[in-house]
C-alpha cells in the first residue's frame, strides 16, 4: 500500500468522523443565534473563495485574464439586480468573447 492509499483512507476516515460528530451535537447548541448566523454565512464565504481561486489563479500562479473580466461583468450585473441566468450568461459571454478575441 503506497502513500496515496494511506492518504485516501485517512481523509475518508476523518470525513466520516466529522459527519458522525456533526450528527452527535446536541440540538440546543445548534439553536444558538450565533451558530445559526455562522452557518448562514459559511456557504457564502466558501463560494466566494472558490470563485476567487478559480478566477485569479492558474496552478500556482496569480493571473488576471479573461476570467477576471467575466467576474467583473457578473458583479456589475448583480449590482444592477439582474436575474441569476442573466448574470451567468453575461459573465460567460464576456469571458469567452475576450478569450477568443485576444
Amino acid at each position: 500500500m503506497n502513500s496515496y492509499w494511506i492518504a485516501t483512507i485517512g481523509t475518508s476516515l476523518i470525513a466520516f468522523i466529522l459527519k458522525y460528530g456533526g450528527h452527535s451535537i446536541p440540538q440546543s447548541w445548534l439553536e444558538k443565534p450565533r451558530i445559526q448566523r455562522i452557518n448562514a454565512l459559511l456557504p457564502i464565504a466558501l463560494l466566494s473563495a472558490l470563485v476567487a481561486v478559480q478566477s485569479f489563479t492558474n496552478k500556482t500562479e496569480l493571473m488576471i485574464d479573461h476570467r477576471a473580466a467575466g467576474v467583473g461583468v457578473a458583479v456589475i450585473a448583480l449590482l444592477l439586480k439582474a436575474p441569476f441566468p442573466v448574470v451567468v450568461l453575461s459573465a460567460a459571454i464576456t469571458s469567452s468573447g475576450i478569450y477568443n478575441w485576444f
